[in-house]
Formats: C-alpha cells, structure tokens, sequence
C-alpha cells in the first residue's frame, strides 16, 4: 500500500514570506562545509611602542547571507530555516486560526523542490513497506522540541516492486527492514511541522544512483535545508 498523508486545512487566507539574509552570488546548490577563519597576521611592533593588536575577524563571517545562505521564518516568527541564498521560498497561509501555512522551496532555475507544511491539523495513514535506511542525522534546532527526536532522512521504501526514494523530516531515525510507511509528522508543541523534498520527475533507478546523488552538491544542499530547521 502506498504512503498517502491528508492535511485539513480551514480557512483561506494568503500571506507573504518573511525572510532574512538576501541574495547571495554562491552557487545555487553549493553548500560548502566551513573551514574556519584564518588568523590574521599581527602587525609588526614599533620600537619603544606597544605592539598594536591584531583585528579580530569579522562578525559577519558567521552571518548566514556572508557564508551563500539566507535565513527564511515563516510569519508567526517561530519556525525558520537556511537554505541557498539564491533560491527562494514561496509561503502560503491557509489560515490563522488554527494556524496552517505551507511553503514550496525553488532552486535558482524555479524549479520546486522541497514543501514544508507546518500548522495545527495533520492527519495520516501509512502501509507496509520494507525500508532500506542511507542516512539519518538529528536536527539540532529541533532538539528537545519533539519525541521522538526530529531527524533529517534518506531512505527507499519497497511496495512490492515499487521503490520510493525519500528525502524528508521523520519523527526519529527510520530503521531498515520490513516497517510502516513513514508519516513525517514532527510535532512541536501545539503545531506539527512535515517536510520533504520532491522527487516527483526524479527517482532513482537504483540505490547507487541515489547514493550518488546524495554524496552530491543537490543532494547535500537539500540535507543542509532540512537539519537546518529551529523552532521557538
């Protein structure tokens, strides 16, 4: 049985996005694991004089916007996450009360790649599948926020002789073998919070294609986005 998940929305109001950091000129999908700031060589000293001090670096080297990223918050003010700061993310409010919001994650070509549903209705059914687990890494911004633990995973599931590549937010590290269909329902508080990247045109047509992928610049960008999540 294929995964299926319903949302409820009520209500049909539209809002913007609220975002930080601002276009950057790093390549779309790019995201570079940080080397550290070198030291600055001290100044020479003057005979007779103190010797100045070197300059510390620059605070705006641990800005998201200096390093290619840009922050994005949805408008309640307590959900964000980074992502490049030349693509885009695009937010919908279907209502305020109670709260439901959508977002849709473009590539610098408009091309969607990830959705992120976060509110206070979620629903979902889920079937047999057996699972092969590639990757799964804790969210530090979610941390404490949610049981089981919020994780950023990459996974196929088999429905038969189907296989269904996931790359999403699970509520704890999947586990491999014969198990349901993963819900990706995160809570938080009074909120629940999914998000999954879209392979709609682009499954894999093997593990090792996915593999490769992933180990890829797209596909640790889109990791990146998903550990990158904090909530308030």
């Amino acid at each position: 049985m294929a995964t299926a998940a319903a949302f409820f929305l009520a209500g049909c109001t539209s809002g913007g996005p609220a975002e930080s950091g601002g276009g950057g000129t790093s390549p779309a999908v790019t995201v570079p694991p940080s080397t550290g700031t070198p030291e600055p060589a001290a100044p020479s000293a003057t005979p007779g004089q103190p010797a100045p001090q070197a300059p510390s670096p620059s605070a705006s080297s641990t800005d998201p916007a200096a390093a290619g990223l840009a922050t994005f918050t949805f408008p309640d003010g307590r959900l964000s996450f980074t992502r490049p700061a030349d693509w885009k993310t695009e937010v919908f409010e279907a209502s305020a009360s109670p709260y439901v919001g959508t977002a849709t994650i473009y590539d610098a070509s408009d091309k969607q790649l990830v959705s992120i549903y976060y509110g206070q209705i979620a629903d979902g059914v889920s079937g047999p599948v057996t699972r092969t687990v590639f990757e799964s890494v804790p969210v530090p911004g979610l941390q404490g926020r949610s049981t089981p633990e919020a994780h950023a995973s990459f996974y196929v599931d088999w429905d038969d002789d189907d296989a269904t590549y996931h790359l999403q937010l699970t509520a704890g590290a999947p586990a491999t073998g014969p198990r349901d269909a993963v819900k990706g329902i995160i809570l938080l508080g009074d909120r629940v919070l999914t998000a999954e990247v879209l392979f709609d045109d682009q499954q894999f047509p093997d593990d090792k294609s996915a593999r490769a992928w992933f180990a890829g610049s797209q596909g640790q960008a889109l990791k990146a986005i998903l550990a990158s999540f904090t909530f308030r």
